[in-house]
């Protein structure tokens, strides 16, 4: 257990949140959304929505602040302004995320003057966010639960997103004046939790990412919904859908597809949004290649559906980036009973996982070679064991329900 809610009150505290429809956001209004079904009074402080297309969305441009109360009282959000650039950099990064923490914090000190709300989930990245929950501890008293998405100081230092030694050493201080003053840590994966351990001498708690399966599950003949997408019944799809940054190789397709393109039933199809996918876009046109297509991020009424009609999924990432970030589309794959192709370093979390559980096709992170040569095999033979086994553990051991009722007390 890593939340008492018994009191019926809790904050959270994120940059990411609905109506987003990717990456941590996801998981934060799946818990919320939950919270408020199980009659929890929750006040959300977050941004407004902006991932993973780098842009406000509508119709939430044009405010500064924006307060929503919704399910009869028992959830409030306030909305926080923020600098959103079109490109994130590591230096534009930093201003985003800053001046989310300055505005988000103006909430807090008015938070301050109401009644006393006891629990606070703090969803890090950004990490720096503990420090507003501290603030508003120190005065309101409190527990706060530090939740780690994403190593994120360990991860900028490794692919080299921020270079300023002196900068990444100010972060580390930082965080582990956080460790220090939060009541407890939790994260989502194994190794993650290993070096958290290390970093913040505490205990710390394994809160794993989860699927609904209720909303996504195997659809028999989900060849035969193409058309809505256009292509055919024969086409062979390999997808990426999800989000595209610094830690996914993407460039990876340019290749691919090239070699590939003398057959006409391979489709490679990426539905993402934001600079890296137009960036992407960009660069297909410019060379001429036509068995890319690209598709925006789809909506969650035909997400299910929309991920049910591709042969082969591609989980994408950089070396060095495999142990520091469990990759949520994964989730979603198995529980379709999905074929993925992931990229990940052996010794890592996420090999062993797929490995031992023989939950997808493994190899090397950027292998293109390798890559090349595996998609043909996975388009070519039966996969169905493999395909079985994710839908199983999905059902098993990523159940959202399953994962809620363990780690929060309700009643």
């Amino acid at each position: 257990m890593i939340l008492d809610t018994r009191k019926k009150e809790l904050i959270v505290y994120g940059i990411n949140f609905a109506p987003e429809l990717t990456g941590i956001g996801k998981y934060t209004s799946d818990m919320v959304d939950w919270l408020v079904e199980n009659k929890v009074k929750c006040t959300v402080v977050t941004s407004f929505p902006y991932y993973p297309y780098w842009q406000i969305q509508k119709p939430y441009r044009g405010f500064f602040y924006k307060k929503e109360v919704n399910n009869n009282g028992l959830l409030t959000i306030y909305r926080c302004p923020m600098y959103v650039p079109k490109k994130a950099s590591g230096f534009k990064r930093i201003l985003h995320e800053a001046s989310f923490l300055l505005s988000s914090f103006f909430v807090f000190f008015l938070l301050i003057f109401k009644p006393k709300i006891s629990n606070i989930f703090c969803v890090a990245p950004p990490f720096h966010l503990g420090l507003v929950a501290i603030f508003y501890k120190f005065f309101k008293g409190g527990t706060i639960t530090y939740h780690v998405q994403d190593l994120q100081i360990e991860a900028a230092k490794k692919l080299n997103m921020v270079k300023g030694k002196m900068l990444l050493a100010i972060f580390s201080k930082i965080e582990l004046y956080i460790f220090k003053n939060v009541d407890e840590i939790s994260s989502i994966s194994k190794n993650m939790i290993s070096k958290l351990i290390h970093q913040s001498n505490k205990n710390v708690t394994f809160f794993p990412n989860w699927v609904d399966n209720k909303s996504f599950y195997p659809i028999e003949n989900s060849n035969l919904n193409r058309e809505k997408w256009g292509f055919s019944e024969k086409d062979k799809i390999v997808l990426y859908s999800g989000s595209i940054g610094e830690k996914q190789g993407l460039n990876q397709l340019i290749e691919l597809a090239q070699f590939h393109k003398f057959n006409t039933q391979i489709k490679f199809l990426v539905a993402s949004s934001g600079s890296y996918s137009i960036k992407l876009q960009r660069e297909v046109n410019e060379l001429n290649i036509t068995n890319i297509y690209f598709l925006p991020l789809q909506p969650n009424e035909v997400f299910n559906e929309f991920l049910n009609i591709a042969d082969v999924h591609l989980i994408l990432q950089k070396k060095n980036a495999a142990d520091l970030v469990m990759p949520s589309k994964l989730t979603t794959i198995m529980a379709i009973g999905g074929l993925a192709i992931v990229s990940c370093e052996k010794g890592t979390e996420l090999y062993e996982l797929v490995n031992d559980n023989k939950l997808g096709i493994l190899v090397e992170p950027e292998n293109t070679d390798e890559l090349k040569y595996t998609i043909e095999k996975t388009l070519n033979n039966n996969y169905n064991e493999t395909r079985l086994n994710a839908r199983n553990f999905a059902l098993n051991s990523l159940d959202k329900e399953i994962i809620l009722n363990k780690f929060i007390k309700i009643t």
